[in-house]
């Protein structure tokens, strides 16, 4: 076996989590991980290792860095990377005059498969080894980007878009071509290395109550699948759903009828949900993907994180790029603070790096294999530099413990935080030219960094 060693300051969550994120975070200011065959072998603080009679000489030392675990994103679309930034929609509007024109171009084949390669290569750049993703109505486009990311390594759950009316003519599937092009990738790909399939109505105002229906039936006929689908974002989007709709009782309802409501359901936004929708969520044991960036953009609302928390409704954090306006998580992580700060729910570091690892495996019913750095799991991990960047190097001078280094990074950091990013274990992205600078490493708290080791 063909151990890799990396001795540097590591973060993760630990699988126990009886208590809030931050009572679970788990820090080891002089540890040493190890992977080998594409798992984690090995989690240990260095200096126990070496006492127990591991032999460290062939470890690569980074004293300055911090290893997390891979970051993971629940909601993004892959077809949008050409309209992010766009000026001055709100979420219908927005749809009509960038997305749809945009997806339009995915009927071609060679743009659909250049599109899925840059993707996943953004992905990586930006330290996200996981992902929950829409594609576009074109089969062809799920293909390439499973292809993609098998080439990749990556664990990532995907689904061709259904939608059968309110969209162009040429983005418009039907019932039966949606269950019979949904059932042909969920045959080949389902299941296939770390890949995994997501039944995926773009949201109930696009999809005929016949192919709603279709959708509950690949999820009976094939009970293993994910749903991701959007949910009560924006305020227009909820009156026009109820108007489509007048049978049902509330947005929720609208899928509810349809059996596409289960503990393996992930709705985007649930920005406006009702006490009886959140109820009906947590009863179900269905998640939330919390998209702070593309919230803010579209002008659609603040997430009242608090109040799903108290339902104890599992809650991801995502780029939901294009609207998003990047794809790194670290980004995301600082917009959610600010929605919540908005909201009067102060997120501290620990809650933020939780919704992107342990707590968004959990939430995808991925935690057996990713989400933290314990020996058996996957080896999807990151190596954190912030000395790439003097405004943040500064910054992390005057940290005084760990949570505070944290804080840094999801506030001031970004991609160029990322220095490296490892899937399976094999470096997927590595930024060359950084240079160890162990004076500006943040100062750590002895006393905290001593408890969270313990």
């Amino acid at each position: 076996m063909n151990q890799t060693l990396l001795r540097s300051r590591i973060i993760h969550f630990r699988d126990d989590v009886t208590g809030s994120p931050d009572t679970a975070l788990e820090y080891i200011e002089d540890g040493v991980i190890g992977f080998a065959d594409g798992r984690i072998t090995l989690l240990e603080d260095a200096r126990r290792a070496e006492r127990q009679g591991l032999d460290l000489s062939t470890a690569e030392h980074r004293p300055e860095a911090l290893v997390t675990s891979g970051f993971i994103d629940a909601h993004v679309h892959a077809p949008q990377l050409g309209v992010m930034g766009s000026y001055g929609e709100k979420l219908l509007d927005w749809l009509h005059k960038y997305t749809f024109p945009t997806e339009l171009q995915f009927a071609d084949e060679q743009i659909s498969q250049q599109n899925a390669e840059f993707f996943i290569d953004a992905l990586l750049n930006c330290g996200t080894t996981s992902a929950m993703v829409f594609t576009t109505s074109f089969a062809h486009s799920t293909e390439h980007l499973f292809q993609a990311a098998e080439r990749a390594g990556m664990r990532l759950i995907a689904g061709k878009v259904l939608m059968d009316r309110n969209a162009p003519d040429g983005l418009l599937d039907t019932p039966e071509r949606a269950l019979h092009e949904s059932a042909a990738l969920i045959e080949k790909w389902h299941g296939r290395g770390r890949l995994g399939y997501a039944v995926t109505p773009r949201f109930a105002g696009t999809s005929s109550r016949a192919q709603l229906s279709v959708a509950g039936q690949l999820l009976r006929d094939y009970p293993d699948l994910w749903m991701q689908t959007h949910l009560s974002e924006n305020l227009e989007e909820i009156a026009w759903t109820a108007s489509l709709f007048p049978e049902a009782s509330d947005y929720l309802n609208t899928y509810e009828r349809f059996g596409l409501h289960g503990a393996r359901s992930i709705y985007a936004h649930c920005i406006h949900l009702s006490g009886s929708e959140q109820q009906r969520l947590a009863d179900a044991g269905a998640s939330v993907a919390f998209c702070p960036s593309s919230n803010l953009f579209l002008g659609s609302g603040l997430l009242k994180l608090q109040k799903l928390r108290e339902r104890n409704i599992p809650v991801a954090l995502a780029t939901d790029v294009g609207a998003g306006t990047s794809l790194c998580q670290l980004r995301s992580m600082g917009e959610a603070y600010k929605v919540c700060q908005l909201r009067d729910y102060p997120l501290c570091a620990a809650d933020a790096f939780y919704m992107t690892t342990l707590g968004a495996a959990r939430a995808l019913h991925q935690e057996k294999h990713i989400g933290n750095l314990m020996p058996g799991k996957e080896a999807d991990l990151l190596l954190l530099n912030g000395n790439r960047e003097p405004l943040l190097r500064e910054r992390l001078r005057h940290c005084r413990n760990i949570r505070e280094e944290l804080f840094a990074y999801m506030t001031i950091g970004d991609e160029r935080t990322i220095e490296r990013t490892y899937v399976a274990g094999k470096l997927a992205r590595k930024v060359e030219g950084v240079h160890a600078d162990p004076g500006h490493r943040a100062p750590q708290d002895r006393a905290s960094a001593a408890a969270l080791a313990g």
